[in-house]
């Protein structure tokens, strides 16, 4: 109640108006994005709140340890001096600026956390006297928020582009989960997307730094005692890119970063951005690069074993996993009873949990019969043109698919 008090009584203007069409800049400049979209890429959208004409847009996010919550998704600044082509906050573009001190942009949100409609909030800013002046900004806010507030909740850090090492320690001791946006897989695809930004030395460095400071320091001195965990977004569509490229990068941020999550953005024009007149990407295809993501952090997939064609892209119209099991297991079957539980996960319908039961399961008595997986929670549908039973090939009926 304290806390409130000094809250409301050193306010710097007035908070929490509910605005029931309100919408972020984003949203204002989605170019024909519609509202399905941006549930589908950062959560479904439960509501906003304005400050001085400031809109905030609030989701309904998946967290790190998979429980949705409310999260204020919001920027220190819409100001913005890299210039990146895609992006809605271009120069070029027609929307007004906005701009939160750290002390406003923590007393927005410790009322909207203390009303009860956040649980968390996830912090980015536009570039605004370079890099570490603009994290500094993010920082502060997490310093107040964590420090002077006793925020204990959920808080998702962005690192600048030109961040130094020490600041992104610093974002690792406040956050839950820090994240810097590659943008493209490769040197040569950020060139087109964003030629103000450095691949290495801006945006691959901090990844590193990221898991370099894990590795090397105890997380003690951390507001929970645990290191947060990390990830990266790429735009997929807007610089000639193929999934093989973006899956590659993926990989390797996966098994050498050791990030949490791989965020797809299927690219969509933006009006006033030198890419405004570039076609938007399929949605399906930023799906299918989801799939393939889990494909490669949960199931033991490696990149090169995924269905591609001629251009390094995935089937359009197929989940790859289903597409690779029909080039591979369709004329040889797995035999449940004897797989290991690598070549299970190449089954359709099977996953990490899913194996292991069968695994768990085969130790009793064999497996004989498609109701036997549907009792371990397998859709077995899926998986029954791919495998053996005891040396057969179940029977199915063609209408199930």
């Amino acid at each position: 109640m304290d806390t409130l008090l000094k809250l409301q009584q050193t306010a710097p203007f007035s908070f929490l108006e509910k605005i029931d069409n309100a919408r972020s800049p984003l949203q204002q400049t989605a170019g024909g994005t519609t509202r399905s979209e941006y549930a589908r890429r950062f959560g479904e959208r439960n509501e906003a709140v304005t400050t001085d004409c400031r809109a905030l847009p609030i989701y309904h996010s998946a967290l790190p340890n998979g429980r949705r919550a409310p999260l204020l998704k919001a920027m220190i600044t819409t100001t913005c001096e890299r210039g990146c082509r895609y992006c809605p906050f271009h120069p070029s573009t027609n929307i007004a600026r906005i701009q939160f001190t750290p002390d406003e942009m923590a007393s927005v949100f410790m009322q909207l956390y203390q009303s009860g409609r956040v649980h968390g909030l996830f912090l980015s800013s536009g570039l605004k006297n370079g890099g570490a002046n603009s994290q500094n900004a993010i920082i502060e806010t997490a310093y107040i928020l964590r420090h002077r507030f006793g925020f204990k909740g959920y808080l998702h850090l962005k690192i600048m582009p030109g961040a130094e090492i020490g600041q992104v320690h610093q974002a690792m001791r406040l956050a839950d989960r820090v994240s810097v946006n590659l943008e493209a897989p490769n040197a040569q695809r950020l060139k087109a997307l964003a030629p103000a930004k450095r691949f290495r030395e801006e945006l691959v460095q901090p990844l590193q730094w990221i898991e370099q400071l894990r590795a090397a320091s105890s997380p003690h001195t951390s507001y929970n005692n645990r290191w947060p965990s990390s990830s990266t977004q790429f735009v997929v569509g807007a610089s000639g890119e193929s999934d093989l490229e973006i899956l590659q990068t993926s990989q390797f941020l996966f098994t050498h970063q050791k990030l949490a999550r791989v965020y797809y953005m299927a690219f969509t024009p933006q009006p006033g951005t030198p890419f405004e007149n570039l076609p938007p990407e399929r949605p399906s295809r930023e799906h299918h690069l989801y799939q393939a993501s889990i494909l490669l952090k949960h199931y033991q997939f490696h990149y090169e074993e995924l269905p591609f064609d001629e251009n390094g892209n995935l089937p359009e119209t197929t989940d790859p996993k289903l597409a690779l099991a029909q080039k591979t297991l369709a004329d040889n079957p797995v035999e449940i009873n004897h797989a290991s539980p690598e070549n299970l996960l190449r089954i359709p319908g099977i996953g990490p949990t899913g194996a292991r039961s069968i695994l768990k399961a085969r130790k009793v008595r064999a497996l004989k019969d498609l109701s036997q997986l549907v009792k371990l929670g397998i859709l077995a549908e899926r998986a029954a043109p791919f495998i053996l039973l005891d040396g057969q090939r179940p029977s199915y009926q063609m209408q199930l698919f």
